[in-house]
């Protein structure tokens, strides 16, 4: 009798034993959008996308989810258990132990109210309005560029989770992120990510979309001209000016033009914002003539890492 109760009593543990949910990093690793043919998927409204039963964009969607800013890199100690070697759906995964060498292409998904306020890997709150994302092997806490490729348009996340592992998803990222890169529709898409090292310059950082690049007309396409800046009273009644940057924010802008007044020093006092067409354009001038703002444009290259547009008033 004692022999049977305690085989009854094995055979109940071990049936606990089984059915005890998996670990947070595995349970987590279940990307919200999935492809529709997928079981369990649902197809959601046009402005939804495709995610999980029970996940999704929310009801209490900001009105302003353009204009928070990207994750700023810095300097953070790594966390303790986070960057370990771990096993997600059979898988054994060995996070990277420094940021900035690693680039990879893939299809990125997206997480939302599902997971909006549970604990991430790296123990932090899940807020699905910042900008962060889940990535099987990034450094937590580390920073990475993610560009979208068919619109060019990329964002700067803070890496605080672990995922996805389904479906061979390079990066899970917040409904914030998704929308910047306009993926929220179809639920994923093809991305570029990067990792980002802690020092890496706030202007290498800049978005590509951002300037707003248009062909010069055929009289402005000479070589630039080697002539000496004209003076200030030259200048003074010009309406030509060089164009860093275009955002449809006034707060997007002012933050851009505060990283431009770190890289040009001086220079940076002929800096303004000039609204046009409903845009914020962000502007270095006047210049006295094309010549002079075509080697202003050229000899600042270097300086932003990408060439300014001469641009009338």
């Amino acid at each position: 009798m004692h022999k049977q109760i305690a085989i009854l009593a094995l055979a109940t543990l071990l049936a606990a034993c089984g059915s005890t949910p998996q670990r947070k990093v595995e349970t987590r690793g279940t990307p919200a959008p999935v492809e529709e043919h997928a079981v369990g998927a649902h197809t959601a409204p046009a402005t939804g996308g495709g995610y999980l039963a029970g996940d999704g964009p929310g009801t209490d969607v900001p009105a302003n989810l353009d204009a928070i800013p990207d994750a700023v890199p810095k300097s953070e100690p790594p966390h303790r258990y986070a960057n370990r070697p771990y096993v997600a759906l059979g898988k054994t995964y060995t996070p990277l132990t420094a940021a900035g060498n690693h680039k990879e292409r893939g299809i990125a998904s997206w997480y939302g109210k599902k997971f909006h306020g549970q604990r991430t890997s790296s123990g932090e709150v899940y807020d699905m309005y910042s900008m962060t994302a889940a990535h099987p092997t990034l450094p937590i806490p580390s920073y990475a560029r993610v560009t979208n490729p068919a619109s060019k348009k990329f964002v700067v996340v803070r890496i605080n989770d672990r995922g996805p592992f389904l479906h061979e998803r390079v990066i899970d990222l917040s409904y914030t992120a998704a929308h910047r890169l306009g993926i929220i529709g179809s639920g994923s898409a093809e991305v570029e990510v990067e990792s980002i090292a802690a020092d890496t310059s706030l202007n290498t950082l800049a978005r590509p979309d951002t300037v707003q690049s248009r062909p010069l007309e055929k009289a402005e396409a000479a070589v630039a001209s080697s002539a000496p800046a004209a003076s200030p009273a030259a200048a003074a009644g010009s309406n030509i000016y060089l164009q860093l940057g275009a955002f449809k924010s006034a707060e997007a802008a002012e933050s851009f033009m505060e990283q431009m007044r770190a890289k040009l020093g001086e220079t940076a006092k002929q800096l303004g914002v000039f609204v046009k067409d409903g845009l914020n354009r962000v502007q270095l001038g006047p210049y006295a003539n094309h010549d002079e703002a075509r080697s202003n444009a050229d000899s600042l290259k270097g300086r932003l890492g990408f060439k300014p547009l001469v641009n009338l008033r």
